[in-house]
């Protein structure tokens, strides 16, 4: 019998190879990561507008730009940059090199706050190098597995969470088998310096996003196939209710700028191979606008991101070997 590791490793091998399958169509173009690094996970834009930024396998934060390609930004641990972390694939060695997952810019400090899968919660100063770790536990319990990341655009919160506080990313399989329910949603407050807990019990609690008025962050719940909203401000604040159910194992949300709608990853979970990834819109009451079939481009495999940033959408996947963009 294969071995659960033998098992990850070969599905990671499927998604990778999987996730080459691309179209032909000029409206779409890859951007393979370098150094056999894997996994462009989720995406975030400086103010210069002039490329993104984007977490690999093996801890570290790349920049691209269409005039220099990929360069290195910052790393997530001093490990980030050995021969022990090149050509790592999907989670391998993540509790030694770091796997940065979600990424946002606090928009007024120029800051990049990271949640690395194994590590906890980062932030890269806009110089960029080595990133200083913030918290990697919350009243006294370590963090196993975070995921999503968003920071408030009119408070600089930061928004994060875990996929599960059981298992670890390379638990992945069995945290979906067994219908993990331990996920939860945190906030960290860069003026206190405090991490507080804001929601328990999420099923694979994959992204999350704050509305550009800061009123409210949806919380995804990829094992569930539901979307919940976690309200800030306003006469329901601390309080928490669906927002949709029409997204197929949601992962990553991201606002549209500040059109009060998000482009949310799905894909259809077969738990050894996602099928059909797709970008799906929708509005701030939950109703899809739009959806976005991109088996064409990517394949069967996990989408991890839509992110909508000047007239074209930049998605990433778990494990695949690039960056897509798609035209509008």
């Amino acid at each position: 019998m294969m071995s659960f590791f033998s098992i990850i490793s070969l599905l990671i091998v499927v998604l990778s190879c999987s996730s080459v399958v691309i179209s032909d169509g000029e409206s779409f173009q890859k951007l393979p990561v370098p150094e056999n690094r894997s996994g462009p996970e989720a995406f975030a834009f400086d103010s210069t507008g002039k490329g993104f930024y984007t977490g690999v396998s093996g801890g570290k934060i790349l920049k691209y730009t269409p005039e220099m390609g990929y360069v290195d930004f910052a790393q997530i641990t001093e490990s980030s940059n050995s021969s022990w972390c090149d050509g790592l694939t999907g989670t391998a060695l993540a509790g030694r090199c770091g796997r940065p997952a979600g990424i946002a810019f606090n928009e007024k400090t120029g800051d990049l706050y990271v949640a690395d899968a194994p590590l906890g919660l980062h932030v890269v100063s806009p110089a960029g190098g080595l990133a200083v770790k913030i918290a990697d536990s919350v009243d006294g319990k370590p963090f196993k597995f975070l995921d999503g990341l968003d920071v408030d655009p009119t408070t600089g919160v930061v928004y994060f969470t875990s996929f599960s506080s059981r298992f670890t990313p390379i638990q992945v399989l069995i945290a979906l088998g067994l219908k993990d329910a331990t996920g939860k949603l945190f906030k960290y407050d860069p003026s206190t310096k405090v991490v507080t807990v804001l929601l328990e019990g999420l099923s694979g609690s994959a992204g999350c996003a704050v509305s550009s008025d800061g009123s409210f962050v949806l919380v995804s719940q990829f094992t569930k196939s539901n979307i919940k909203r976690y309200w800030i401000k306003g006469p329901k604040a601390g309080s928490s209710e669906d927002f949709t159910n029409s997204v197929s194992n949601p992962d990553n949300i991201k606002r549209i700028g500040s059109t009060g709608n998000f482009w949310v990853a799905s894909v259809v979970n077969k738990i050894v191979v996602p099928t059909n990834p797709s970008a799906v819109k929708v509005n701030s009451n939950g109703e899809v606008l739009q959806t976005i079939p991109l088996r064409d481009q990517f394949g069967d495999t996990l989408l991890s991101e839509v992110n909508e940033f000047d007239g074209s959408l930049y998605i990433g996947t778990l494990t695949g070997p690039f960056a897509g963009i798609l035209k509008l």
